[in-house]
């Protein structure tokens, strides 16, 4: 709370460090960063694995689903998907409304080589890019550190793999009362009417820690205090950014957990104190009853996508949103004894934003939904001489649409894919 830090640093006349020193320190805490103004980056997670045939690769043979047959499969423009719509309940999108809606915006790549069937490294190699090491940073925790990374609440997650790579922090807020309560520390219980000091009062007390800071920061300190001493120096400068956040949380708390979700990273996005949000819901792992979970879960899927895409357009920054929709693995193409389906390591994934042209289908799976390789020049299918598809060249192709290819913190955490496997114009423009 900032009233804490503002009572600690009175008792006991901590000395402020930052890295430019005194003079830096007296220039940071009279003037406040600007805010970032986008592009902003959300990853949607459907956590335990979803089954596409249910969504964008619908398939109608071999009893690879049992709610519809190949002639009920329906097309929007480019894309083809599986009929939902009796199988949607109350509160839920079927794919005929999601397509319909956001079709035209819409890239989704099939056939992608998710290359394992457990959770924990599938998880890891969709949000990183990188199977086989676990210091990678996620896609959403790097381009915040490349873009915005003072931003108070740079890297937002709300679970599925969160790697942060030590670039930048990473931020949890789980309700928006606790948002409500960030952005107004200096106030009981985030009631901006009930503030523990008048205006008038913060002034002189921040001036005051301004003139004791001037005196005393050429002490040599410990590193460890040193260190202390930062944190608590941005929690004081990042408080003022912070609130920003007011106006824009909703007096109204959506039931859903994906649009409560969206609202806190909206809400943080349009105050600018916020570059990415890691957004997540899990129990997609459908061993038994796949067909039930799976009509539960998706359309539940879609409608916070939409609820976002809805509300990003009322806050006016729809255009700013790049969005990325993937899970960890998908399902096979057989039911077990149990009405489920297993771990399958093809998928697919999709996207939508600034620099992506939408109403495109790149990529496929065969009638066993086996991969059907691709042509990293043409994006064509060439079963003969195209690559496997992999996470990593859908992170090295993100990377490029953030502009962050070249940056330092990216060339620390190469992909190492060779460059005539590069997917050319994935976003097609």
């Amino acid at each position: 709370m900032r009233r804490d830090f503002l009572k600690l640093c009175g008792m006991v006349g901590l000395t402020l460090a930052c890295p430019g020193g005194v003079r830096s320190l007296l220039a940071a805490s009279t003037r406040e960063d600007p805010p970032y103004e986008g592009p902003y980056y959300v990853v949607f997670n459907a956590s335990g694995g979803w089954d596409t045939t249910y969504l964008m690769d619908p398939k109608g043979v071999g009893e690879i689903n049992r709610l519809y047959q190949e002639g009920d499969i329906l097309t929007k423009g480019q894309h083809k998907f599986a009929p939902t719509a009796k199988q949607v309940h109350a509160g839920g999108m079927s794919n005929e409304e999601f397509f319909g809606e956001f079709g035209q915006e819409l890239l989704v790549l099939n056939g992608l080589d998710y290359s394992v069937n457990n959770h924990s490294p599938g998880a890891r190699y969709m949000a990183t890019g990188k199977l086989d090491s676990m210091a990678y940073p996620t896609f959403a925790a790097l381009v915040a550190a490349c873009k915005g990374p003072k931003c108070p609440l740079s890297f937002l997650t709300f679970g599925n793999y969160s790697a942060t790579g030590n670039v930048v922090a990473m931020s949890r807020v789980p309700y928006l009362p606790s948002l409500q309560k960030i952005a107004n520390a200096d106030a009981i219980e985030g009631n901006k009417r009930s503030p523990y000091h008048d205006d008038f009062a913060l002034d002189r007390i921040e001036q005051a820690l301004q003139e004791g800071n001037a005196s005393s920061a050429p002490q040599p300190r410990l590193p460890r205090q040193e260190r202390a001493e930062n944190m608590l120096y941005a929690a004081q400068v990042n408080s003022k950014s912070l609130q920003r956040i007011t106006p824009y949380i909703p007096a109204t708390i959506p039931k859903e957990r994906l649009a409560q979700q969206a609202e806190i990273a909206l809400a943080s996005f349009k105050a600018g104190v916020c570059v990415s949000a890691n957004l997540s819901i899990g129990q997609f792992d459908s061993h038994a009853n796949n067909d039930v979970d799976q009509m539960k879960l998706i359309p539940e899927f879609l409608a916070g996508i939409a609820y976002l895409l809805r509300r990003a357009e009322e806050l006016k920054i729809r255009e700013k949103l790049v969005v990325v929709i993937q899970s960890e693995m998908g399902r096979t193409p057989n039911y077990n004894k149990g009405n489920g389906k297993d771990h399958w390591s093809i998928g697919s994934i999709m996207f939508m934003g600034p620099g992506i042209r939408g109403d495109r289908v790149i990529g496929a799976t065969d009638e066993k939904q086996f991969q059907v390789p691709l042509d990293p020049q043409t994006l064509n299918q060439d079963k003969e001489k195209g690559i496997r598809v992999r996470p990593e060249h859908i992170h090295s192709a993100l990377r490029q649409l953030a502009g962050i290819t070249d940056h330092s913190l990216s060339k620390k955490f190469p992909l190492g894919i060779p460059a005539k496997e590069e997917l050319h114009s994935l976003w097609g423009a």
